[in-house]
């Protein structure tokens, strides 16, 4: 049994600075992650409504580009209910679609973050498009 527990700890070694190389997630209360959560929030609050926080489900930064896929809800935590969503002409019933979460392609332009790819409700996996790869690849490599 030591042979095989002292073979599985070399193995989890050997393999966990291959993944974390590629991409890292930012910590909780760190400027980053905020800086990032600032970006997406503006098109979040135009869709949802304001004030939206964010629970993090994925969050994935590698050099200038990130990934994350983000669950919005109001301040301390309730969910955010069809009739609070702003109705704006033109737009479709806003709950024909897979519910408020939000995934989001970032790079970073000089000192500040952009959500440069996002989508509110998606139901498909639309960052999983070989387009994305040549310059979100590291923080998205399951889909390149």
């Amino acid at each position: 049994m030591t042979r095989f527990t002292a073979f599985l700890a070399a193995i989890s070694l050997a393999v966990t600075p291959l993944s974390a190389s590629a991409w890292q997630e930012p910590a909780r209360g760190t400027a980053l992650r905020s800086d990032l959560m600032d970006a997406i929030r503006p098109h979040a609050e135009w869709v949802l409504g304001a004030p939206v926080i964010f629970v993090v489900s994925d969050l994935r930064v590698s050099g200038d580009v990130g990934f994350a896929s983000l669950h919005p809800v109001r301040p301390g935590g309730r969910e955010i209910t069809r009739d609070e969503i702003p109705v704006r002409p033109g737009w479709d019933n806003p709950f024909d679609w897979g519910g408020p979460d939000i995934q989001v392609l970032y790079q970073r332009s000089g000192s500040t973050w952009v959500a440069v790819q996002h989508a509110i409700g998606a139901t498909d996996v639309w960052w999983s498009d070989p387009t994305f790869c040549p310059t979100w690849g590291a923080v998205i490599p399951e889909f390149c």
